[in-house]
């Protein structure tokens, strides 16, 4: 089987090599994954800066989600592959390469919450984040889609990719990109209309767990437990922990 975070090939993608700069590669990968990155963090300054909320807090959140996100973005591919981290003479660049953005989105949360406990910070600031996020997250997804990882099981649509081994897939990339789009043009919308304080972030986070959860069964990926992948059970269970908050709010009103 093929790996889903690990390129089987240095020719497998669709675009592999974005553009040679002075005779040296420029990785889509790497490429988009600095846009995204650098959008979402312009993105996120110019709504705190809306917001009249750009503060060192404001700077300090950021950059635990950054730091928190990049170390949670690792853990699940030292967990679910281990034995070639640490067997293959290639081990430390799986480690490199390898990341998973739902570990990172994972992680940047909890990064957040710890620092916000840290310095005492009371009130809910996702309503900033969760636009920047969302379109990160879409930007990420080109990169993952011209280098051809976090692809699709074998399909007969249409529209079907050929990554590199003759065989159609589904462009599960594409499919997250036009999805966290959506979910940006959504959280946008809705944040010019007064919402709740932390709203925009608890629909971004259920709404990629409830996404994810469901694409996982055209990924190719491990099976772990029960015919569900590894991140299928991060999903719900980070679905049944979010919901929790919205059952004791339910039965305080009651």
């Amino acid at each position: 089987m093929l790996d889903l975070h690990f390129i089987p090939s240095p020719e497998w993608g669709i675009k592999p090599v974005l553009f040679y700069l002075f005779d040296v590669p420029v990785y889509s990968y790497s490429f988009f994954m600095l846009l995204a990155i650098v959008t979402g963090c312009l993105l996120y300054w110019i709504d705190s800066r809306k917001e009249k909320s750009k503060n060192d807090n404001t700077f300090y959140l950021l950059i635990a989600a950054l730091i928190f996100g990049a170390i949670g973005a690792k853990i699940p591919i030292v967990i679910l592959y281990w034995n070639q981290i640490f067997s293959s003479p290639n081990g430390l660049s799986i480690l490199i390469s390898g990341r998973s953005i739902l570990g990172g989105l994972i992680g940047g949360t909890i990064g957040v919450l710890y620092t916000k406990h840290k310095l005492n910070i009371k009130e809910r600031r996702g309503n900033l984040f969760a636009p920047a996020i969302a379109i990160g997250m879409a930007i990420g997804r080109i990169g993952c889609f011209l280098r051809g990882c976090c692809f699709g099981k074998p399909t007969s649509l249409p529209w079907g990719i050929n990554f590199g081994d003759g065989v159609l897939r589904h462009p599960t990339q594409i499919y997250e990109f036009i999805f966290m789009l959506g979910m940006f043009l959504f959280l946008t919308y809705k944040k010019n209309r007064n919402p709740k304080p932390g709203q925009l972030f608890d629909i971004l986070i259920i709404g990629y767990l409830v996404f994810r959860f469901f694409i996982e069964f055209i990924r190719v990926e491990k099976i772990v437990f029960l015919g569900f992948t590894f991140f299928q059970i991060i999903c719900v269970l980070g679905i049944v922990w979010y919901s929790r908050f919205y059952l004791i709010k339910l039965v305080k009103r009651e």
